[in-house]
């Protein structure tokens, strides 16, 4: 039995401009991007007229974007909504321009620094900043990829479940779609098997990055299929279902600039820390394609949108 998915990777883990992610990507021999930041810019900000630039270097290159790693979502349920609201709409105006529609949210903190809310709170405020933001995206032609997250409200599987009950849309034009994320469950101590038996009928994309715990009892990134994500198990389980989806490589191998701007946790993983940060993205990117070939998964290498 075999599987097509649609690989990508986060190439600002491999430099921060985007000619050196768009070599590394061709070293890599991926054919799609994941843009989160990109030439000293945010992709939630980055300027209309840089990103024509950048969208003909990726057509010469040969590489279409599939996703917008933004990090909608990660600001406080205490913070000012009308921050995300504004990035999603930046968002829609880079659609005609890099021909990606697809967007990378997460679902909001809970800070004692904001007020602390209740569970009950947070999850209200949480749910419906989520659906204003699937209404907006609706609006702008756009569809937003959930992704679980330590401390967001959706960090917990049974939490990640609750969003996509309330908001996932599993047609294929959907505005609103799960992406799960092995190694964030495996730094919260969450079996990830188990998180997956409960999401497997709403995961409609995946995440490759894998953890495990060190001998002082501290969690560091791995390659796929190296640590604790039980990512072998799981994409061979998702083959015998027939996903078709989306796949990003996240390697966070390192903590380069790129993964400090996401808040790691954990302690950076000695074996990759001194080498060139595109080292170690190449070494991500093997371990992803090998394991996608053992499952018997077929890498889509067209133009395409995200398929769920």
């Amino acid at each position: 039995m075999s599987s097509t998915i649609t690989l990508s990777a986060f190439a600002d883990e491999a430099g921060p401009s985007a000619a050196e992610q768009i070599a590394a990507l061709k070293q890599a021999g991926l054919k799609h991007i994941d843009i989160r930041n990109i030439d000293g810019h945010n992709i939630t900000v980055l300027p209309l007229d840089h990103a024509r630039k950048i969208k003909d270097q990726l057509d010469a290159a040969g590489i279409s974007v599939l996703m917008y790693g933004s990090p909608l979502g990660k600001i406080d349920i205490a913070d000012d909504f009308a921050i995300d609201l504004a990035k999603l709409k930046h968002l829609g105006q880079l659609k005609p321009i890099l021909g990606a529609s697809a967007v990378r949210i997460f679902s909001y903190y809970n800070k004692p620094k904001g007020g602390g809310k209740s569970p009950a709170e947070f999850r209200k405020e949480s749910l419906s900043r989520l659906k204003q933001l699937k209404t907006l995206a609706s609006d702008l032609g756009l569809v937003l990829y959930h992704e679980n997250e330590r401390h967001i409200f959706g960090d917990r599987s049974d939490d990640v479940l609750t969003i996509a009950q309330e908001l996932r849309d599993p047609a294929p034009n959907g505005t609103f779609k799960m992406i799960f994320d092995f190694g964030n469950y495996v730094v919260g101590n969450e079996p990830v098997w188990a998180a997956w038996l409960k999401l497997r009928d709403t995961t409609d994309a995946f995440h490759f990055k894998d953890n495990k715990q060190t001998p002082t009892g501290e969690h560091h990134h791995v390659p796929v299929g190296q640590g604790f994500g039980c990512i072998p198990q799981i994409i061979a389980d998702a083959v015998h279902r027939h996903f078709t989806g989306p796949a990003t490589i996240e390697p966070h191998l390192q903590h380069s600039p790129a993964v400090l701007a996401t808040g790691p946790g954990g302690i950076p993983n000695q074996a990759y820390s001194k080498m060139p940060l595109n080292d170690s993205f190449q070494i991500a990117c093997q371990a992803a394609k090998e394991l996608l070939a053992q499952a018997g998964v077929a890498i889509f290498c067209g133009k395409s949108e995200p398929r769920a």
